[in-house]
């Protein structure tokens, strides 16, 4: 294999007006590079400027949604980002249009923030979420610590994300974050059903519609976010100790040794 091919690529398919955008690089849980977060950000951009286009879903090969950052790359200080739109090429600026995520397998740390990132959520009855980073030294940066408790009950989102356990998908839709419940298997379809559904409706009241849901959102997360990122820098936590025995022993597949 390339070293562009062991990076992941992000695939398109267009379903009547729907574009179905997939995160392909299975061998490793689809966890994303600079190269994947660059291929989400074209698709998106291509998405926003095609008119044909009413709404969108986005999934992930090979019966997994996503692993997150691609850490092997992290821990050399190389991370998913672009000028665009941000963390993995969505996280800053999503499309203008509905976006369904499409949940198999996992979504797991930046994983859950790109599920975050969109619209609704679909997922298999039996997925599994988690902001996992807290136990590796790191901390989920991309959005989810500002998001999380704004769509799950306080106390639910400071478990998962202060304990980086997972949460099963069952519980997060009696939580109200997910839309639908599939059978394993069944998420893409549903969640393309789902975006055809909405794409039969006029794009201008969609578009307004869109926006003002988002905006009544924004108007919260918008000023937890400033917060945020005026306390903590990746790049800062990225030098430190912590951080990189945390990465390194996720990587050797071994306990951490905190300094």
């Amino acid at each position: 294999m390339s070293a562009s091919a062991a990076e992941g690529r992000v695939t398109t398919e267009r379903v009547d007006r729907v574009l179905v955008i997939t995160l392909d690089r299975p061998e490793r849980r689809n966890a994303m590079t600079t190269t994947m977060a660059e291929g989400l950000n074209a698709a998106l951009s291509e998405f926003d400027e095609d008119a044909d286009l009413r709404a969108g879903v986005l999934t992930g090969a090979g019966g997994f949604f996503c692993a997150g950052q691609d850490l092997a790359q992290a821990v050399r200080g190389e991370f998913a980002r672009t000028v665009d739109r941000g963390w993995f090429g969505i996280i800053d600026r999503p499309p203008t249009k509905p976006l369904v995520a499409a949940v198999e397998g996992f979504a797991l740390a930046g994983g859950l923030e790109i599920a975050l990132a969109c619209d609704l959520i679909v997922a298999a009855d039996n997925a599994t979420f988690g902001v996992p980073e807290v136990r590796n030294g790191q901390v989920a940066a991309a959005r989810g610590l500002t998001r999380l408790p704004l769509r799950l009950p306080f106390h639910v989102a400071a478990e998962m994300a202060l304990t980086g356990d997972p949460i099963d998908a069952e519980a997060l839709h009696q939580h109200g974050l997910l839309t639908r419940l599939t059978e394993p298997g069944r998420a893409l379809d549903t969640a393309t059903a789902l975006a055809q559904r909405i794409a039969q409706n006029p794009p201008a009241a969609t578009r307004i519609t869109l926006e003002s849901i988002r905006d009544a959102a924004a108007s919260v997360e918008s000023t937890a976010w400033a917060r945020q990122a005026r306390a903590f820098s990746v790049y800062a936590l990225a030098g430190t100790p912590e951080y990189q025995e945390g990465v390194s022993a996720f990587l050797e597949k071994r306990a951490p040794n905190w300094p």
